[in-house]
Protein backbone atom coordinates (compact mmCIF):
# COMPACT_ATOMS: atom_id res chain seq x y z
CA UNK A 1 0.00 0.00 0.00
CA UNK A 2 2.85 2.52 0.87
CA UNK A 3 4.28 2.20 -2.83
CA UNK A 4 1.05 2.70 -4.52
CA UNK A 5 1.07 5.70 -1.77
CA UNK A 6 4.39 6.91 -2.88
CA UNK A 7 3.94 6.51 -6.76
CA UNK A 8 0.42 8.36 -6.31
CA UNK A 9 1.90 11.39 -4.09
CA UNK A 10 5.02 11.47 -7.04
CA UNK A 11 2.56 11.98 -9.81
CA UNK A 12 0.79 14.55 -8.13
CA UNK A 13 3.95 15.93 -7.61
CA UNK A 14 4.65 16.35 -11.21
CA UNK A 15 1.10 17.45 -12.09
CA UNK A 16 1.53 21.50 -12.74
CA UNK A 17 -1.80 22.19 -12.11
CA UNK A 18 -1.75 20.41 -8.51
CA UNK A 19 1.47 22.36 -8.18
CA UNK A 20 -0.13 25.11 -9.12
CA UNK A 21 -3.31 25.01 -6.58
CA UNK A 22 -0.52 24.35 -3.39
CA UNK A 23 1.34 27.12 -4.28
CA UNK A 24 -1.89 29.24 -4.19
CA UNK A 25 -2.92 27.79 -1.10
CA UNK A 26 0.33 28.47 0.75
CA UNK A 27 0.55 31.98 -1.00
CA UNK A 28 -3.42 32.58 1.10
CA UNK A 29 -2.67 30.30 4.06
CA UNK A 30 -2.07 32.17 6.90
CA UNK A 31 1.11 29.50 7.35
CA UNK A 32 3.45 31.38 5.34
CA UNK A 33 6.98 31.81 6.38
CA UNK A 34 6.92 35.14 7.48
CA UNK A 35 3.37 35.24 9.43
CA UNK A 36 4.65 32.03 10.79
CA UNK A 37 7.71 33.70 12.13
CA UNK A 38 5.26 36.28 13.50
CA UNK A 39 3.52 34.07 15.93
CA UNK A 40 7.44 32.66 17.35
CA UNK A 41 8.52 34.52 20.92
CA UNK A 42 10.76 37.37 20.79
CA UNK A 43 14.10 35.67 21.98
CA UNK A 44 13.57 32.52 18.75
CA UNK A 45 12.84 35.50 16.60
CA UNK A 46 15.94 36.99 17.58
CA UNK A 47 17.70 34.33 17.20
CA UNK A 48 16.27 33.44 13.75
CA UNK A 49 17.63 37.21 12.57
CA UNK A 50 21.06 36.04 13.66
CA UNK A 51 20.60 33.39 11.62
CA UNK A 52 20.06 35.97 8.39
CA UNK A 53 22.85 37.75 9.24
CA UNK A 54 25.03 34.55 9.51
CA UNK A 55 23.86 33.69 6.23
CA UNK A 56 24.77 37.77 4.57
CA UNK A 57 28.33 36.46 5.65
CA UNK A 58 28.02 33.07 3.96
CA UNK A 59 26.80 35.17 0.53
CA UNK A 60 29.53 36.69 1.04
CA UNK A 61 32.23 34.60 0.85
CA UNK A 62 30.54 32.48 -1.88
CA UNK A 63 31.35 35.76 -3.55
CA UNK A 64 34.68 35.61 -3.30
CA UNK A 65 34.92 31.72 -3.95
CA UNK A 66 33.53 33.06 -7.49
CA UNK A 67 36.25 35.79 -7.56
CA UNK A 68 38.88 33.09 -7.27
CA UNK A 69 37.29 30.88 -9.49
CA UNK A 70 37.25 33.65 -12.62
CA UNK A 71 40.88 34.05 -11.31
CA UNK A 72 41.47 30.29 -11.65
CA UNK A 73 39.29 30.33 -15.22
CA UNK A 74 41.75 33.28 -16.61
CA UNK A 75 45.21 30.90 -15.44
CA UNK A 76 43.74 28.01 -17.22
CA UNK A 77 42.95 30.07 -20.79
CA UNK A 78 46.59 31.27 -20.28
CA UNK A 79 47.68 27.20 -20.48
CA UNK A 80 45.12 26.24 -22.92
CA UNK A 81 45.94 28.83 -25.43
CA UNK A 82 49.38 27.58 -27.25
CA UNK A 83 47.41 24.53 -27.94
CA UNK A 84 44.23 26.88 -29.18
CA UNK A 85 46.92 28.92 -31.27
CA UNK A 86 47.93 25.62 -33.16
CA UNK A 87 44.35 24.27 -33.50
CA UNK A 88 44.40 27.84 -35.39
CA UNK A 89 47.09 27.48 -37.38
CA UNK A 90 45.94 23.69 -38.25
CA UNK A 91 42.54 25.04 -39.48
CA UNK A 92 43.72 27.96 -41.72
CA UNK A 93 46.62 25.75 -43.18
CA UNK A 94 49.12 28.07 -41.61
CA UNK A 95 50.73 25.08 -40.22
CA UNK A 96 50.75 20.90 -40.97
CA UNK A 97 50.94 18.56 -38.24
CA UNK A 98 53.91 17.01 -37.74
CA UNK A 99 53.15 12.52 -38.24
CA UNK A 100 53.23 12.75 -34.46
CA UNK A 101 51.18 15.41 -33.50
CA UNK A 102 48.52 13.59 -36.44
CA UNK A 103 48.72 10.20 -34.81
CA UNK A 104 45.72 9.19 -33.59
CA UNK A 105 44.06 5.43 -32.66
CA UNK A 106 40.50 4.80 -34.05
CA UNK A 107 38.66 2.30 -31.85
CA UNK A 108 37.62 -0.03 -34.57
CA UNK A 109 42.01 -0.15 -35.75
CA UNK A 110 42.34 -4.06 -35.49
CA UNK A 111 39.33 -4.31 -38.36
CA UNK A 112 40.80 -1.67 -40.05
CA UNK A 113 44.27 -3.20 -40.27
CA UNK A 114 42.50 -6.91 -41.41
CA UNK A 115 40.57 -4.32 -43.88
CA UNK A 116 43.67 -2.92 -44.69
CA UNK A 117 45.82 -5.89 -45.73
CA UNK A 118 43.34 -6.82 -48.00
CA UNK A 119 42.88 -3.20 -50.10
CA UNK A 120 46.70 -2.54 -49.67
CA UNK A 121 47.01 -4.06 -53.38
CA UNK A 122 44.45 -2.01 -54.59
CA UNK A 123 45.49 1.25 -52.47
CA UNK A 124 48.52 1.16 -54.53
CA UNK A 125 47.23 1.25 -57.54
CA UNK A 126 44.88 4.33 -56.39
CA UNK A 127 47.55 5.68 -54.90
CA UNK A 128 49.80 5.90 -58.14
CA UNK A 129 46.24 7.29 -60.60
CA UNK A 130 45.57 10.01 -57.23
CA UNK A 131 49.05 11.49 -57.40
CA UNK A 132 48.57 12.79 -60.42
CA UNK A 133 45.23 14.96 -59.02
CA UNK A 134 46.41 15.12 -55.19
CA UNK A 135 47.52 18.91 -55.95
CA UNK A 136 43.66 20.04 -56.07
CA UNK A 137 42.22 17.51 -54.26
CA UNK A 138 44.41 18.87 -51.38
CA UNK A 139 42.39 21.51 -49.63
CA UNK A 140 44.12 24.27 -47.40
CA UNK A 141 44.00 23.53 -43.60
CA UNK A 142 40.35 22.39 -42.70
CA UNK A 143 38.13 24.39 -44.71
CA UNK A 144 34.40 25.97 -43.12
CA UNK A 145 35.88 24.28 -39.41
CA UNK A 146 33.52 27.00 -37.77
CA UNK A 147 31.31 27.15 -39.91
CA UNK A 148 30.46 23.54 -39.73
CA UNK A 149 30.33 23.88 -35.89
CA UNK A 150 27.74 26.37 -35.96
CA UNK A 151 25.84 24.41 -37.69
CA UNK A 152 25.98 21.67 -35.40
CA UNK A 153 25.17 22.99 -32.25
CA UNK A 154 21.81 23.73 -31.34
CA UNK A 155 22.23 27.41 -29.63
CA UNK A 156 24.12 28.50 -32.30
CA UNK A 157 22.40 27.60 -35.55
CA UNK A 158 19.10 28.50 -34.19
CA UNK A 159 20.33 31.94 -35.17
CA UNK A 160 22.07 31.55 -38.26
CA UNK A 161 20.00 32.63 -41.48
CA UNK A 162 20.56 31.07 -44.63
CA UNK A 163 22.80 34.79 -45.99
CA UNK A 164 24.95 34.40 -42.73
CA UNK A 165 26.46 31.06 -43.61
CA UNK A 166 28.73 32.43 -46.80
CA UNK A 167 30.35 34.94 -44.31
CA UNK A 168 30.63 32.36 -41.56
CA UNK A 169 32.63 30.44 -43.59
CA UNK A 170 35.45 33.47 -43.12
CA UNK A 171 35.69 32.94 -39.45
CA UNK A 172 38.66 31.59 -38.78
CA UNK A 173 39.01 31.48 -35.17
CA UNK A 174 37.03 32.60 -31.93
CA UNK A 175 38.33 33.41 -28.66
CA UNK A 176 37.74 34.07 -25.10
CA UNK A 177 39.26 36.79 -23.02
CA UNK A 178 39.11 37.28 -19.14
CA UNK A 179 39.60 40.65 -17.93
CA UNK A 180 42.65 41.25 -15.93
CA UNK A 181 43.72 40.65 -12.42
CA UNK A 182 42.43 43.53 -10.41
CA UNK A 183 39.71 44.82 -12.95
CA UNK A 184 36.00 44.52 -12.89
CA UNK A 185 34.77 40.90 -13.43
CA UNK A 186 34.28 40.41 -17.29
CA UNK A 187 35.03 38.26 -20.36
CA UNK A 188 35.04 39.05 -24.43
CA UNK A 189 34.47 36.83 -27.10
CA UNK A 190 36.28 37.46 -30.39
CA UNK A 191 35.63 36.49 -33.81
CA UNK A 192 38.06 36.17 -35.81
CA UNK A 193 38.18 36.74 -39.83
CA UNK A 194 39.68 36.68 -42.50
CA UNK A 195 39.97 39.32 -45.73
CA UNK A 196 36.56 39.31 -46.95
CA UNK A 197 33.84 40.87 -48.88
CA UNK A 198 31.58 42.01 -46.61
CA UNK A 199 32.63 43.69 -43.62
CA UNK A 200 35.98 45.40 -43.31
CA UNK A 201 36.87 44.44 -39.59
CA UNK A 202 39.24 41.74 -39.03
CA UNK A 203 37.78 41.00 -35.19
CA UNK A 204 34.29 41.34 -34.03
CA UNK A 205 34.01 41.26 -30.39
CA UNK A 206 31.17 41.06 -27.50
CA UNK A 207 32.10 41.96 -24.39
CA UNK A 208 29.95 40.31 -20.95
CA UNK A 209 30.40 42.68 -17.64
CA UNK A 210 29.66 40.37 -14.74
CA UNK A 211 29.13 41.26 -10.94
CA UNK A 212 29.63 38.53 -8.28
CA UNK A 213 28.47 40.26 -5.27
CA UNK A 214 24.87 39.68 -2.98
CA UNK A 215 22.82 42.56 -3.96
CA UNK A 216 22.73 44.65 -0.84
CA UNK A 217 18.53 44.93 -1.07
CA UNK A 218 17.95 40.83 -1.05
CA UNK A 219 20.97 39.40 -0.32
CA UNK A 220 19.30 35.94 0.27
CA UNK A 221 18.69 35.39 -3.38
CA UNK A 222 22.64 35.52 -4.44
CA UNK A 223 23.84 32.68 -6.68
CA UNK A 224 27.04 33.22 -7.97
CA UNK A 225 27.99 35.91 -10.72
CA UNK A 226 25.76 37.36 -13.17
CA UNK A 227 25.75 39.26 -16.64
CA UNK A 228 25.15 42.76 -15.84
CA UNK A 229 26.12 44.76 -18.85
CA UNK A 230 26.99 43.74 -21.96
CA UNK A 231 28.74 45.38 -25.37
CA UNK A 232 28.89 44.54 -28.95
CA UNK A 233 31.00 46.48 -31.56
CA UNK A 234 30.31 48.28 -34.82
CA UNK A 235 30.30 46.08 -38.00
CA UNK A 236 31.91 48.11 -40.97
CA UNK A 237 29.99 46.69 -43.56
CA UNK A 238 30.83 46.98 -47.18
CA UNK A 239 27.96 48.74 -49.47
CA UNK A 240 25.23 46.61 -50.01
CA UNK A 241 26.48 43.59 -47.87
CA UNK A 242 24.69 44.50 -44.65
CA UNK A 243 22.81 41.55 -43.46
CA UNK A 244 21.15 42.93 -40.47
CA UNK A 245 19.00 45.27 -42.50
CA UNK A 246 16.99 44.93 -45.30
CA UNK A 247 15.32 47.41 -47.89
CA UNK A 248 11.84 47.15 -48.45
CA UNK A 249 9.41 49.27 -50.99
CA UNK A 250 6.54 50.83 -49.22
CA UNK A 251 3.69 52.77 -50.64
CA UNK A 252 2.67 55.96 -48.86
CA UNK A 253 -0.52 57.90 -49.93
CA UNK A 254 -0.33 61.90 -49.88
CA UNK A 255 -2.98 63.20 -47.43
CA UNK A 256 -4.00 66.42 -49.11
CA UNK A 257 -3.13 65.22 -52.88
CA UNK A 258 -4.19 61.64 -53.17
CA UNK A 259 -1.26 60.93 -55.20
CA UNK A 260 1.03 57.54 -54.60
CA UNK A 261 4.75 57.35 -54.48
CA UNK A 262 6.72 54.50 -53.63
CA UNK A 263 9.20 54.98 -50.91
CA UNK A 264 12.40 52.36 -49.64
CA UNK A 265 12.81 51.93 -46.59
CA UNK A 266 15.67 49.85 -44.40
CA UNK A 267 14.17 47.75 -41.33
CA UNK A 268 15.82 45.14 -39.30
CA UNK A 269 16.48 41.69 -40.46
CA UNK A 270 16.67 38.75 -38.45
CA UNK A 271 20.84 37.46 -38.23
CA UNK A 272 23.76 36.23 -36.45
CA UNK A 273 25.11 38.90 -36.98
CA UNK A 274 22.86 41.18 -34.65
CA UNK A 275 24.52 39.08 -31.96
CA UNK A 276 27.46 42.29 -32.12
CA UNK A 277 24.53 44.65 -31.89
CA UNK A 278 25.68 47.57 -29.35
CA UNK A 279 23.62 47.33 -26.52
CA UNK A 280 25.24 49.21 -23.64
CA UNK A 281 22.48 49.15 -20.40
CA UNK A 282 21.91 46.87 -17.48
CA UNK A 283 20.53 43.46 -18.52
CA UNK A 284 17.55 43.35 -16.43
Amino acid sequence: GSLEEKKLADQVMQNPQVLAALQERLDSSSHTPSSYIETLPKAVKRRIDALKQLQVKCAHIEAKFYEEVHDLERKYAALYQPLFDKRRDFVIGEAEPTDAESEWHSENEEEEKLAGDLKNKVVIEEKEAAAAATEESNPKGIPDFWFTIFRNVDMLSELVQEYDEPILKHLQDIKVKFSEPGQPMSFSLEFHFEPNDYFTNSVLTKTYKMKSEPDKTDPFSFEGPEIVDCEGCTIEWKKGKNVTVKTIKKKQKHKGRGTVRTITKQVPNDSFFNFFSPIKGKLV
